[in-house]
This record gives C-alpha cells, sequence and structure tokens, in this order.
C-alpha cells in the first residue's frame, strides 16, 4: 500500500466517523472520494505560478520540497498546473516529452501522499499577449487577435478587455463562427491528456478550464450557452478514454470569484458507468483584498458579509449541479495586515461546508508559505492548522 493510499484510508475512516458533524449536514453538497470510493476531502496547494514562465513549464518544486511540504502542511492533494500551448504545440502535435514530466511530478506528490488534480491553465489567454510569460494559455497557433492591441496591462486582469484578447475568446467560444476548430482541438487535447492518465490513480482528476472569461459574451449568457455546452463536449471526449477519474469544471471567473453574481452553469452529464464523478472547483477572491486593502476592522466586517454569501452562493450551486465543492483557489499577500486571519477564517467556513481546498500557490514571495529565507512563514502553520482541523473549526 502506498503512503497516499494508506492516508486516504486513514481520512476515509476519520470522515466516516464525523459524518453526522455540521461539515455533512444535508444542506451540503455531495462529498468527494478518492478513486477506490472513500471520502476525501482536499487540502494543499497549488502549483503553481513559477510553471507559467519557466523554459520547461515545469514549476520550481523538486521531490524533496514536495515531501517537506507533505511533512509541513499536511498537504494530501495538489493541483497542478498544466498548459494548452505545452501539450499541443502545433496543432494536432502532442508534446509527449512534456507529458512525461509531468508524469514524473504526478510520482513525486504519489510518494509524498498526495493526489493530483491536472489543471487547463490560462490567464490572459496565452503567451502570444504581449507581456504575459511564455507558457500560460492556448498555443501561439491558436490566438487570432485580428490586428487588435493584445498586451499586457496593469493592473493585469485589464488584459481581458484589451480588444485583441477579446476577440481572442471571441474566435474560442464560436461567437465569431470564425474558428470552430478552436475548442474542437481544446477539447481533443484534453482527451488525449486523459488518455495518458487513465490507467494512472496517482491521478484524482482533471481541471478543465482555469478562470473562464466569457470574452463579449456577458453573464449568464456565457455560462449557459458556451462554457457549459464546452464543458459537456470535453466530459463526453475524456469518458471516450477514461472513465474513471474525477472531472472539476469552474464557472465564470469574473463575477463569481468575488460574490457579485451566482454561477449560472447548466446541469451537465456524466456518461460513465456508476455514479457520477464531476465536481465544482470555483474561487475565492474578494474584491476588497484583492486591491490590497488589509484584512481588518471595516474591510474585514465587510469581507468576511462577502465570503458568507460566496460560500452560500457556491454551495447552492454545486448541490444544484449534484457536484462535491473544492475550493479551487484562495491566497493573499499573507504578510498584509490581518491575512493569517482571513486565511484562519477561509478555512473554518470551507470546512463547515465539507469542502476541500488548494491555496494559490506554494510558489516563494508574499502569498506563498515560505520566507525570504526559504524557511516557512507563519502561513504554514495557519494552512497545516486548516488540514487538522477537526470538522469544529467556526471563523472569529
Amino acid at each position: 500500500m502506498t503512503l497516499r493510499r494508506l492516508t486516504t484510508a486513514l481520512a476515509a475512516l476519520a470522515l466516516t466517523l464525523t459524518a453526522t458533524t455540521t461539515a455533512h449536514a444535508a444542506d451540503n453538497p455531495p462529498p468527494l472520494t478518492d478513486l477506490d470510493g472513500n471520502p476525501l476531502i482536499p487540502h494543499g496547494f497549488n502549483n503553481g505560478h513559477s510553471s507559467k514562465d519557466s523554459p520547461d513549464a515545469m514549476p520550481w518544486t523538486t521531490p524533496a520540497d514536495i515531501a517537506a511540504e507533505a511533512g509541513k502542511i499536511g498537504s494530501n492533494s495538489v493541483r497542478l498546473l498544466i498548459y494548452w500551448s505545452k501539450v499541443e504545440p502545433e496543432p494536432g502535435r502532442y508534446d509527449e516529452a512534456y507529458l512525461d514530466e509531468v508524469t514524473d511530478l504526478v510520482g513525486a506528490y504519489d510518494r509524498a501522499g498526495m493526489h493530483v488534480v491536472l489543471d487547463m491553465h490560462q490567464d490572459l489567454w496565452g503567451p502570444a499577449v504581449t507581456g504575459t510569460g511564455r507558457n500560460g494559455g492556448a498555443p501561439a497557433w491558436a490566438s487570432h487577435f485580428d490586428g487588435l492591441p493584445a498586451s499586457l496591462q496593469d493592473p493585469w486582469p485589464l488584459t481581458y478587455l484589451q480588444p485583441g484578447v477579446m476577440r481572442a475568446f471571441d474566435h474560442f467560444w464560436g461567437t465569431t463562427g470564425k474558428h470552430p476548430e478552436l475548442a474542437e482541438h481544446f477539447t481533443a487535447a484534453w482527451a488525449h491528456v486523459a488518455q495518458r492518465f487513465a490507467d494512472d490513480d496517482r491521478v484524482l482528476g482533471y481541471d478543465l478550464f482555469n478562470e473562464p472569461w466569457g470574452g463579449s459574451v456577458p453573464w449568464p449568457f456565457f455560462e449557459k450557452d458556451f462554457l457549459g455546452p464546452l464543458y459537456q463536449r470535453t466530459i463526453d471526449a475524456i469518458r471516450e478514454v477514461d472513465p474513471a477519474h474525477w472531472i472539476f469544471v469552474e464557472p465564470q471567473a469574473f463575477g463569481v470569484n468575488q460574490a457579485l453574481i451566482a454561477s449560472s452553469l447548466p446541469e451537465l452529464t456524466d456518461p460513465r458507468p456508476g455514479p457520477p464523478r464531476l465536481a465544482y472547483a470555483p474561487h475565492l477572491y474578494p474584491l476588497l483584498l484583492d486591491t490590497g486593502q488589509a484584512y481588518t476592522g471595516v474591510t474585514r466586517a465587510i469581507t468576511q458579509d462577502t465570503m458568507r454569501k460566496w460560500f452560500a452562493d457556491n454551495t447552492a450551486t454545486a448541490r444544484r449541479l449534484g457536484m462535491p465543492m473544492v475550493i479551487g483557489e484562495f491566497g493573499l499577500d499573507a504578510t498584509r495586515e490581518g491575512s493569517l486571519d482571513y486565511v484562519d477564517d477561509v478555512l473554518a467556513m470551507a470546512d463547515q461546508a465539507g469542502a476541500g481546498w488548494w491555496y494559490w500557490s506554494n510558489d516563494p514571495g508574499g502569498w506563498g508559505p515560505y520566507n525570504p529565507d526559504g524557511t516557512w512563514a507563519p502561513l504554514a502553520d495557519h494552512l497545516a492548522a486548516g488540514t487538522r482541523c477537526a470538522l469544529s473549526c467556526a471563523p472569529r
């Protein structure tokens, strides 16, 4: 029995013994399980930002770093970033050497006792957008800006409003009618990845699309008429080669991440034999904290209301969809005043909702769990306490 299977079995026993507690109350979404059907509440990091611009699209972490994280934090899983630009660098050609490196990293996480979720990550469309790095998102051949401006803006989310970036997303979602092949390639790339890992029980599942952006299509039409159908086609394609792994779907990022709106994702079906293995993985980034304000005083009170609304909205969405919920990302600059209180409060609310989480991210710097000298920062202790929470935590 591998370390991961042993720790999973012990965790499953603990969850079974506490199944009547508030974290598994009837009004919470259904629980996630491992591939053997044992209850699983994921907790760990996103890994990570460093791979967005590294020469090989691999993160900075070594097997020793991963083992140290498992020992310090108690992580049982990771959301591991992969990129369409690297999976399919030319139309219809898949980079097996890149996927071999991903497989090696999956092995390192397995040896440390962690499940792996592969996240097809994009920010700001892809590396063809000037100034955004060399890896993250769609390949250059799939980037049709039609001569319109497409460059990194400050603050970075404004890049989504660049006319060329909007046009690239519009082509992808099919609203221009000019490039239907783009979504077909994306779905086929996912099917190729799933075929590579279909028999690999070290992988828990696949996160289909990081922080979807609808281009010129507004909410709620984007989720209902474009994102949901893409998800369904991709689920169907994956299930032709892989009936076992979980498939994670995210809502529209803007608005849902900040609790400004609730997701309008339509119901999705899982054609696998047996119970569905579809999970809902929204991200949590309260607007006041995202603009750099400290989690203190009035800002803390307002943000706590935002967090309560976010959990209410997203647990309701998960129940409506019939899916377990995992917080795919949350995080902030942990060196700011009040930040560790925010982390504690998020973890307590997640525990009450029976939701797992992956913190953004494990990279060095203010958002990560390391001091500048490489030692563990206070954030690490707070996240470790969250992994040990005995299903009775409450936000202060």
